[in-house]
């Protein structure tokens, strides 16, 4: 019998991305799709435990105090859970050893690099290696970029993915590592998923088609197991082909190309084979 997916999608504090993430996976045929404000884990009203796919949506944590989403991950790091005599991170690490996915989109992937999930190098997702950080064009940006995935990635959610097209919207968006020795291996071990394009599928990092000067054309990155996967660009903004800029002006599919994130993921955790 096929596993159920029990998506939980994360608010509160600055998150503004919740009902679109929800609705995505709802269309991609999650069985529930949960949304849980985080003070309900932490009052222990709700356990992580009871989930199988994490969502971490965009927006703006705790209003990008002392950074995006720096302040969310001091405190995932730092606040306990009632009545569980453990600390939230506590959870989430039991969460992904147990097999759990995990999708961060825009601040949630802020987020996630924040705490050291991504790209957590040999295991480690407590330590930070890398950072996402003002835009060199020095505004915010709200745009549609293309995307090439890269197909030697581990990352269960861009199965079958290639050239996509998706909005961002950040103002904190450009991708830089601790150093050149992280770098080198994130690209040694096919973490990178997504890079900046053209609409040919080249990378690139000419503004606008790269909006924030990202090393090496960063957009998305994934951890070893290909389970936790976070993005700049937004997937749940591109769900249906009227979410397309021009949509009266071309014959699209009905399905927009973000589904298809949710979709992976779905199947993964069914067991289905790709």
């Amino acid at each position: 019998m096929a596993n159920k997916v029990k998506a939980i999608i994360l608010t509160g504090n600055g998150t503004n991305c919740e009902m679109e993430m929800a609705h995505a996976c709802k269309l991609a045929g999650a069985d529930r799709y949960d949304i849980v404000h985080i003070s309900q884990i932490l009052y222990g009203e709700k356990r992580l435990a009871d989930y199988n796919f994490l969502n971490l949506p965009g927006g703006f944590l705790d209003g990008d105090d002392l950074g995006s989403a720096k302040a969310g991950a001091n405190r995932f790091l730092h606040a306990p859970i009632a009545d569980a005599s453990e600390m939230l991170i506590e959870e989430l690490l039991k969460f992904i050893h147990a097999g759990g996915l995990i999708l961060g989109v825009c601040n949630g992937f802020q987020l996630m690099v924040k705490l050291g999930l991504l790209p957590a190098l040999g295991g480690n997702y407590t330590q930070q290696s890398t950072t996402l950080t003002f835009n060199d064009s020095g505004r915010f940006e709200d745009r549609w970029v293309y995307l090439k995935a890269n197909d030697q990635s581990p990352c269960v959610f861009s199965r079958g993915l290639d050239v996509v097209y998706y909005p961002v919207r950040h103002g904190e968006g450009k991708f830089i590592p601790a150093d050149l020795a992280v770098l080198e291996e994130i690209e040694k071990k096919n973490l990178v998923v997504l890079r900046y394009a053209t609409p040919e599928g080249k990378l690139t990092m000419e503004y606008p088609q790269n909006p924030n000067g990202s090393a090496l054309a960063i957009a998305g990155l994934c951890n070893e197991s290909g389970r936790l996967f976070g993005l700049m660009p937004h997937p749940e903004a591109f769900l249906h082909r009227t979410n397309h800029p021009r949509w009266t002006r071309e014959a699209l599919p009905e399905e927009g190309q973000g589904l298809a994130i949710f979709q992976n993921a779905v199947k993964f955790i069914r067991g289905k084979e790709f």
